[in-house]
């Protein structure tokens, strides 16, 4: 008997060689029919044999493309009009697109095979690319996702990728980037373009020089990994005095020598997206000093275009690939650009002429246990979306906050977060976020109607919002958007008890807040507990200044410094008592940096969270030892901390203490409140230290833990938790 059916998939099916996988399966089971591309996904029109659609329909999503992520198949039954062929239709125009981008995927094998092969026209072609890998968010400019809206629009494709292209049974049938020697992009430095470019960028690399590579989606400045002068000089160029440097080693075995491993980091490593992990480094790791000072964990990554692969099979080991940019601006994409502003940083320049659309830095994950934990989330992750738990009834966008800044747009059940910013603190990252935010609009056709943003007056994100005309706002308080991220990513409204935990966010009483107990769901908070308050003396610079923290706790504390006392001691103890620029706080990030200066391991920091991260770095796993903290009143653990300090207890034993008595002390203040349901999230629970135990604890309590997995666990997530409590609140602003 014959049937008729009309199939629509959704979720990330375009640009992944979906099409090409549907013909191929209509043909193998004989059905007739089409598959195009539109607005809301892939739609399909299949008919014949009854047995043999029930088959198409059953297997579509359960052997679909390696980069395809099927959500939804919707079959609805048609009247059989007698098509005996199927073939692929082409994309209708002028619809509002509802179908997610793509995000950019690491090489894949067969293209690395090609690539690596002699005999083969794509050989050491560092643009090689297929349906199952390559960019994809990086060159996209609009949907559909089409050649001509892309940046490979200005290549046309010689008579062989043609041929390739315009193939059903072909792997690279309708590869919107798809390229050869022949006819895409080039390399270029100086005068040198091709292969000759590339061997001239490996050979200064092996020389020791510092070269910046233009890649997917930006630059990076690289050097050997293990050149002492190299990596020093990049450090001092690039004005980073301690922040550690991203390595790319050539593959697992080779990264294998440089940290720790689990099987779980390898599948990370290993992923088409390809983030940097960060892991324990081994004793003899081969890398220059330089590469991470102070620190006992690597950040570590595997090529993801077949220029790394090229470059570092060239420059004969590993290499330094961090972020091309200078300190506290973000990463360079655009050629005169990048040449202009990395010009007293980069030895050499290595060009290409594909224009990179969207600029996206690379992903960072660290394991949490058996957990994945998000620092970072940008290429190969974004624009997936995230779904929504109450859809949006009017478009909006979120502005996050200020550090470590992302955006979020989104439109009715789908939320997309943006790529990550970095910190808005000066006009060029304002400008890479206002761009951002309107690519995002222009690619998910979302005209907002509301717009989200941070209670705090100043950041630069909520200027933004005030600046948007014919919107609505709604200021969400930055605490409660931290809850409402992690809630909303487990598809959650709530109720939950969350514990907040990171440097500081406006509190809606004047204080700032950053050490927050809060119950609670999407819709509304009840601040039912928070961290000892102290003085924060002389506000933001206590941040770069931890020994402050220190002078205010003990003052706090009614104790005397238990190391020497850095001058202006007694100015910032006038402060503390009289509370001139000494706003209250109830940061947990400060207190993590008054126990590190306290214990002489940072009394002054060149990056956010620096005296926290070598606390963390401290510890001694095996000690079982915890401080007091009852209802998250530190001095009693300050007191603890000065006492083994004058006993001359070693710091490692000190710091764990610290970390194990605040996991305690944060699972008997949720326990005590009742709420089942305890979210963990705040950039303080990036330590991967805290996390486990305060997940081990909780537990002991007959807790439920929830953490972020999609998104982190710092400000990164901020857009996201607005967006959801703006869609739950039903936008009545």
């Amino acid at each position: 008997m014959t049937t008729a059916a009309r199939v629509r998939v959704e979720g990330t099916v375009q640009g992944v060689g979906f099409r090409p996988y549907v013909y191929r399966l209509a043909n193998e089971l004989a059905l007739g029919g089409y598959v195009l591309n539109d607005e809301r996904g892939v739609l399909v029109e299949v008919e014949g044999d009854a047995s043999a659609v029930e088959r198409f329909v059953a297997r579509l999503p359960s052997e679909a493309p390696p980069l395809a992520r099927v959500e939804r198949v919707a079959r609805e039954d048609r009247e059989p009009s007698g098509i005996l062929s199927f073939s692929i239709a082409a994309s209708p125009a002028g619809r509002i697109p509802d179908a997610p981008v793509t995000a950019d995927s690491a090489t894949c094998d067969d293209c690395l095979a090609e690539m690596l092969d002699p005999a083969d026209r794509r050989y050491r072609y560092p643009f090689t690319n297929c349906t199952n890998c390559g960019p994809r968010f990086t060159i996209v400019r609009r949907v559909p996702y089409d050649r001509p809206l892309t940046t490979m629009a200005g290549f046309e494709m010689c008579e062989s990728c043609l041929e390739e292209y315009l193939d059903p049974g072909d792997r690279r049938f309708h590869a919107q980037p798809n390229a050869c020697p022949a006819c895409g992009p080039e390399l270029r430095l100086g005068k040198a373009v091709g292969d000759d470019a590339l061997v001239a960028a490996t050979e200064a690399l092996a020389a020791g020089a510092v070269v910046a590579v233009k890649g997917l989606g930006g630059f990076h400045l690289a050097c050997r990994a293990d050149d002492e002068s190299a990596v020093a000089a990049l450090r001092t160029r690039k004005h980073r005095e301690d922040r550690p440097f991203a390595l790319m080693a050539a593959d697992l075995a080779s990264a294998r020598t440089l940290a720790v491993f689990t099987d779980m980091d390898e599948r990370a490593l290993s992923a088409r997206e390809r983030p940097i992990l960060i892991a324990r480094r081994r004793p003899d790791a081969p890398v220059a000093p330089s590469v991470a000072p102070g620190s006992p964990d690597l950040g570590v990554m595997l090529p993801y275009t077949p220029l790394h692969h090229l470059l570092l099979a060239g420059a004969g080991g590993d290499l330094v690939m961090t972020s091309g940019n200078v300190s506290d601006e973000p990463i360079a994409y655009e050629d005169e650009d990048a040449v202009e502003r990395l010009a007293g940083i980069a030895d050499a320049f290595l060009l290409h002429d594909r224009p990179i659309e969207t600029r996206v830095d690379d992903s960072v994950l660290r394991a949490a246990g058996s957990r994945r934990l998000m620092v970072r989330r940008s290429r190969g992750f974004v624009p997936d979306s995230i779904a929504l738990p109450v859809p949006a009834g009017r478009p909006l966008v979120a502005c996050g906050a200020e550090l470590k800044s992302t955006f979020c747009v989104a439109r009715g059940s789908r939320a997309w977060v943006g790529h990550h910013i970095g910190d808005l603190k000066n006009y060029e990252t304002l400008r890479s976020f206002s761009d951002g935010i309107a690519h995002f609009e222009r690619l998910f056709a979302v005209a907002p109607e509301v717009v989200a943003h941070d209670l705090h007056p100043e950041y630069l994100s909520s200027k933004y919002a005030t600046e948007r005309d014919g919107v609505d706002l709604l200021g969400v308080q930055h605490h409660h958007a931290h809850l409402a991220a992690v809630l909303a990513e487990h598809g959650r409204r709530g109720p939950a008890l969350g514990a907040i935990f990171d440097g500081s966010g406006y509190g809606p009483d004047g204080t700032v807040w950053g050490g927050e107990l809060l119950a609670g769901g999407l819709t509304g908070y009840e601040r039912v507990g928070h961290l000892w308050p102290v003085r924060l003396p002389g506000g933001d610079r206590a941040v770069r200044e931890p020994w402050r923290m220190a002078c205010a706790w003990l003052f706090e504390c009614g104790l005397d410094a238990p190391m020497p006392k850095p001058d202006g001691w007694q100015v910032i103890t006038s402060m503390c008592r009289s509370g001139f620029n000494s706003p209250v706080t109830t940061s947990m990030g400060r207190l993590f940096d008054a126990v590190a200066a306290l214990c002489g391991l940072r009394q002054e920091v060149t990056y956010e969270g620096q005296a926290a991260i070598e606390l963390e770095a401290a510890c001694d796993l095996s000690e079982r030892g915890a401080y007091p903290m009852p209802g998250l009143d530190a001095r009693e653990t300050i007191a603890a901390v000065v006492a083994d300090l004058h006993a001359g207890v070693p710091v490692e034993r000190i710091a764990m203490r610290f970390h194990r008595g605040l996991a305690v002390a944060t699972a008997n203040a949720c326990a005590e409140i009742g709420i089942e349901t305890v979210v963990l999230s705040g950039g303080v629970f990036q330590n991967r230290v805290l996390t486990e135990l305060t997940i081990e604890e909780l537990q002991r309590n007959s807790l439920l833990p929830l953490l972020p997995q999609l998104l982190p666990p710092n400000d990164g997530a901020i857009s996201y938790g607005q967006a959801a409590i703006t869609a739950a609140a039903a936008c009545s602003v």
